[in-house]
Formats: C-alpha cells, structure tokens, sequence
C-alpha cells in the first residue's frame, strides 16, 4: 500500500484541523496516511514516501510561519522528481496575499521536481460546515491521483 505524508504547521489549530479532515479523506478510500507538524520533522523524511502535502497558515503579509522556514531551507538539498504532491492553508483575507503560504510552498515543491497533482487548497481561517467536507474530498482527490490506494 502507498504512503502518503501530511507535514503542517498550525498556530491557533486551523491548519492542523484542515490536515486532519484531508487525512480522513485519505483514510477513507483506503490510503495509508502518516501526519507530522514541520518543526518535528526532517525534510529529508519526504523521500521515504510515495507522495507528500504540505500545509501551513500564513504569517503576517504573506510569509511562510517560523516553525516551517527550517523545514523549507532544507528542501533545496532534495530531489523530488517524480514525487506526486500538492499543498493547503489556511489564510486570512483581511491580508493582501491571502493564504501565500500555499503559493510559496507549491513554488518550492515544484522548483525541487515534485509533481503537482492538485491545485492548493485555502482556507479562510478555520473550515466552515461546508469547507470541511471540502477538505475531506481534497484528500479522497490527492489520493486518488497521487498513489494507488488499492
């Protein structure tokens, strides 16, 4: 069975709660789903596995939050050619770069070889009702896509 990694960053749990939600999607169709905040884990660990997302809110005027700008400094020694992958966030729309974060990170993964399966996913701040089934069928979609779950 193929291995799907989720690494986030949450400050107040919106992102976190947004990579649960894609996770049980994921979970749902049958997909092994491993979840690791960024700080906690090593870049170098998206090689063990057969596709990645990446989340994280973002800070301030559109800048990747501090517990992830470790994890993203270590992505230039990677090659992920060939890696399916796809990112989310959460965002605030009072900001000018809403959800940035998601753009940044999709940039990197695509400037390191990764194949972006899925366009970005962002959320206003934490998911709504409906957002969060939205969330769900995010990951139902990526892995479907990005691994055969069978």
């Amino acid at each position: 069975m193929s291995k799907i990694l989720v690494v986030f960053a949450s400050m107040t749990g919106n992102t976190e709660e947004i990579a649960d939600l894609i996770a049980e999607g994921i979970q749902s169709i049958g997909g092994e789903v491993e979840l690791k905040q960024a700080m906690d884990c090593d870049a170098d660990t998206l090689l063990e596995y057969d596709a990645v997302l990446l989340g994280a809110y973002t800070w301030g005027d559109g800048e990747l939050p501090d517990e992830f700008l470790d994890f993203y400094e270590d992505m230039d020694q990677l090659d992920l050619t060939g890696k399916k992958a796809a990112v989310f966030g959460s965002g605030d729309t009072c900001y000018e770069q809403f959800a940035a974060a998601v753009d940044i990170l999709t940039n990197k993964l695509q400037e390191r070889g990764a194949d972006i399966v899925l366009e970005g996913l962002k959320i206003e701040l934490n998911p709504s009702s409906d957002e969060k089934e939205t969330c769900r069928e995010f990951g139902k979609k990526f892995a479907g896509v990005a691994v055969s779950v069978v």
